[in-house]
């Protein structure tokens, strides 16, 4: 019986009720399908930088190094810890440290789902690249509290990183509806995303069985809204990539359904899988918090393990519950009740 060891961490917040609904439905799942995981908890939060002065200890990557996959819940507590401190301390360390450079994100609406569109029958995946671009933290401020204070913040793109983003779309692309769009700002930043665009095309060259788009971030962000329908594979920059899935989030009905993997494609370190939701502080514990987006990246990890079929029933199983009505509206269920609708949908379907 094939054993998946999966690194923990809940996390921050309502982190810590998603992971614990997440594995419920997961082990279930790996019961039903033949296989096991064996999850390791790392309690890495805000509480640790308090206690510690660090979001995860100094030998944090190596401990997590050893393991198939990574499951994070959420990250933040605002009102503690600065979110400028929390994310460089844990989450882009890991994405960083393990080459996880395709952010994948998944848009489109459950069954039984209300979005705030006219339009229905759209299905975006969202590819971002997520160790370099506008995030890298190449920068710095001197002067500080002067009336001559300077900020830079400086975007870098390397040949390297956005060639192999771009062929990551394309391969993505090829296994879907064979369309690709590119999404950059090239009339105004005539340096890097001239340079992204020119790679694209580029990279085009070897696929000509897809079709591909180009648009400024503007008007991907109107196309979204007025015909999302139209886009298969989106492919962006960090920042970028950040924005329009935020945007994708909001018209599958709100970061509740929002699901994500940050992959290692040539697995040469462990991916690791997280809903897009932050930690909500105000509502931890409360039973309030809507799972269906970490059980939804927690099918996406099955999936990456090679547990496809596990990986398919438990979003078919997601797709039941809600179809029901439940956990499609904030506050409608709780936390326990969504997490056994799908467990019940997932042995209905066994």
């Amino acid at each position: 019986m094939t054993a998946h060891k999966i690194a923990l961490i809940p996390g921050d917040g309502i982190g810590v009720d998603v992971t614990d609904a997440t594995m419920q439905v997961l082990e279930s799942a790996a019961a039903r399908f033949g296989f096991t995981l064996e999850p390791t908890r790392f309690d890495w939060s805000c509480e640790t930088y308090l206690a510690t002065g660090r979001m995860m200890p100094e030998d944090g990557i190596e401990q997590l190094r050893p393991f198939d996959a990574i499951y994070l819940g959420a990250v933040g507590w605002p009102a503690t810890v600065p979110d400028s401190v929390s994310l460089h301390g844990l989450l882009l360390p890991i994405r960083k440290a393990f080459d996880q450079y395709a952010n994948i994100r998944p848009h489109r609406l459950l069954p039984g789902v209300e979005g705030p569109l006219k339009a229905q029958g759209f299905d975006i995946l969202c590819i971002r690249e997520n160790t370099e671009g506008e995030y890298s933290g190449a920068g710095g401020r001197v002067h500080q509290g002067k009336d001559n204070e300077v900020a830079t913040e400086t975007a870098i793109f390397t040949r390297k990183g956005v060639e192999r983003i771009i062929r990551f779309g394309f391969e993505q692309a090829r296994a879907r509806r064979k369309h690709l769009t590119s999404v950059t700002k090239s009339n105004a930043q005539k340096y890097s995303m001239v340079f992204w665009d020119e790679v694209t095309r580029e990279i085009a060259a070897e696929y000509p069985d897809v079709t591909v788009s180009h648009m400024h971030i503007d008007a991907m962000a109107a196309r979204m809204v007025m015909a999302p329908q139209d886009l298969d594979v989106v492919v962006a920059s960090n920042l970028f990539g950040d924005i329009l899935t935020d945007l994708g989030a909001a018209i599958q009905g709100g970061l509740g359904f929002a699901a994500s993997a940050n992959i290692c494609p040539d697995r040469s370190g462990p991916s690791m899988f997280e809903p897009v939701h932050g930690s909500a502080p105000d509502i931890a514990g409360r039973n309030i918090a809507n799972p269906i987006a970490a059980i939804w990246s927690g099918a996406m990890m099955l999936e990456h393990l090679g547990e496809k079929p596990a990986a398919d029933a438990v979003l078919a199983a997601i797709e039941s519950a809600t179809a029901k009505g439940i956990g499609i509206r904030p506050g409608s269920h709780g936390t326990d009740a969504i997490t056994a609708a799908v467990l019940a949908a997932l042995e209905e379907n066994a």
